[in-house]
């Protein structure tokens, strides 16, 4: 069994909940494997801080509901206690249609995604866009996502909380630990706690954990409200804002930029160790179930000593085979951080060498290498550094226009434009193999993707459907001319959003969409094969 840390809404606390839980057990030497729901890459820094193990994602849009229940039965067999973080509140999720529309064809109306001015017309007459052209491409099945839009001609049934943290925990049939935000509340938190245990009676409540209270007395009202319910009180927190961990436009401040994150992880273990009903919680926690009755000291016991831990490497969905024995430059650094580290693992499994690197700070290109991948991050709060390194910004350009294949999402769009701009209007050089800027707003672009590639890049044939996620405030002030994609808001239903994005040029592969390998192993693979057909002989003095 495992524990599941949901919140009544985003905010209530549940991320601090789930550090201090983790810090607590980790300083009481045990191995603890962390999950995070959805798609979010800062919450789990601060998970692999804690725990020294990647955190692993469990996100049912972006790859699926059997990958989801694989990648946390996989991750928890070396592992004696686990845990997963829920995403905003327990039954936030997104609509989703539960019947496939009828597939396109030239002789019924065009596609609802019309490229750039708005009118509609197929992608290539004649053929469905949404049929893949190769026989890979959907493979690993991703069933969650339907490459097919809404047409209006049949009734559809709509699921409002798929990719919830409830549908999670209905997946995994882990039993939930309710975070309520009580700052504002006092009899009123009876209300809230029932209504979300009798919304789904198929969901197994653990209990209640009552954040930022305000004194004895408030902590007396709670309760005194709670005590008909029957629902556990595991754990109190009172309002501190000592343990507060900053924030900025997209969400935490990343635990690399946080220097004195040790001393705030050391504080929130010692909240833990008094705030929470540990004799309760821990067999709750633990890996695997308990057959033998161990109480909560007993378990402490026997698992008292440190533990050195260690990832393991080879455990995928898809072992492919070490088919491209290829060097990736990985971007790794303060600017460029939102990788999924089972996207990571599939290169690896692939046979991929993995050079991790920094555009900031490094004074040297990594040597011998045949393929490049920028993730996300923050390149618009760093880019005078990356503007100002221009030994790196110059050969990361000689490498692409000389055809290196390269992989860029989002942040990683970002820097491979002629220029970003920052906040407050700043203008920093990009490595202008794009020609964009692009330019930092106050709106927020933010949530799934469904799209099909209209034409081929480094990782996708033209007609590959796949999902992705969108998470950023920037825009660019020129779109591509001959986008990557076309794609739509996910489950959408009425007027399709018309968007057309993705720049493919000289063996780049450029998006906002950050995308999730683990249930399309035939992305890296078409990535790393056009790495092992790049000869980069002679390239920035290699060979």
């Amino acid at each position: 069994m495992a524990l599941v840390i949901a919140g009544e809404r985003s905010g209530a606390g549940k991320t601090t909940v789930t550090i201090a839980l983790l810090a607590y057990l980790i300083r009481r030497g045990l191995n603890v494997q962390s999950f995070k729901v959805g798609p979010d890459y800062i919450d789990p820094m601060f998970h692999a801080y804690v725990t020294g193990r990647p955190c692993r994602n469990l996100d049912a849009i972006l790859t699926s509901e059997s990958y989801v229940q694989k990648c946390f039965y996989r991750h928890i067999q070396d592992v004696d206690f686990a845990l997963v973080e829920g995403v905003m509140g327990l039954f936030d999720g997104v609509s989703r249609r539960k019947k496939s529309a009828p597939p396109y064809t030239s002789e019924k109306s065009t596609p609802p995604y019309p490229p750039q001015g708005g009118k509609k017309k197929p992608l290539q007459e004649g053929k469905n866009p949404h049929q893949a052209s190769n026989n890979n491409s959907h493979q690993a099945g991703n069933n969650n996502c339907p490459l097919s839009p809404p047409w209006g001609e049949e009734e559809f049934n709509y699921d409002f909380s798929f990719a919830s943290t409830a549908h999670v925990a209905s997946l995994l049939n882990l039993p939930v630990l309710l975070v309520i935000d009580c700052s504002r509340l006092s009899g009123s938190v009876a209300a809230i706690a029932h209504g979300f245990r009798s919304f789904d009676k198929n969901l197994n409540f653990a209990g209640l954990v009552l954040n930022r209270v305000a004194s004895d007395r408030h902590l007396e009202l709670l309760t005194d409200a709670l005590e008909p319910l029957n629902l556990p009180i595991l754990g109190v927190l009172r309002r501190d804002e000592a343990v507060t961990i900053p924030d900025r436009h997209l969400g935490l401040i990343p635990a690399e930029e946080l220097p004195h994150l040790h001393d705030a992880i050391d504080k929130l273990a010692d909240l833990a160790a008094v705030a929470f009903d540990w004799e309760k919680l821990l067999p709750m926690l633990a890996a695997t179930s308990d057959d033998g009755g161990e109480g909560y000291e007993q378990l402490l016991g026997r698992y008292s000593l440190p533990y050195s831990i260690i990832t393991k490497k080879n455990d995928n969905v898809n072992s492919l085979g070490k088919q491209f024995g290829v060097r990736i430059a990985v971007a790794r650094d303060r600017a460029f951080n939102f990788y999924y580290q089972d996207n990571l693992d599939l290169l690896e499994e692939l046979g991929a060498q993995l050079v991790f690197w920094s555009p900031v700070d490094d004074a040297v290109f990594p040597d011998n290498v045949q393929g490049l991948y920028f993730g996300g991050g923050f390149p618009e709060v760093f880019a005078q550094e990356l503007s100002g390194n221009v030994v790196i910004r110059e050969a990361v350009k000689s490498a692409i226009v000389a055809g290196m294949p390269t992989y860029a999402e989002c942040g990683g769009l970002m820097y491979l434009c002629d220029s970003i701009v920052d906040f407050d209007g700043n203008s920093w050089e990009g490595v202008g193999v794009l020609p964009s800027t692009a330019e930092m707003g106050k709106r927020l672009t933010l949530g799934y993707r469904e799209t099909v590639a209209v034409r081929d890049s480094s990782v996708l044939s033209s007609g590959d459907g796949v999902c992705g996620h969108e998470f950023h405030r920037s825009h660019l002030t020129v779109e591509p001319s001959d986008p990557v994609y076309h794609s739509w808001r996910y489950g959408k239903r009425g007027e399709v959003e018309q968007v057309g994005e993705g720049w493919g040029v000289n063996g780049v592969h450029a998006s906002y969409l950050h995308l999730h390998w683990g249930a399309r192993p035939d992305i890296p693979a078409r990535f790393l094969q056009r790495c092992a057909e790049f000869d980069g002989k002679g390239v920035l003095g290699d060979g």
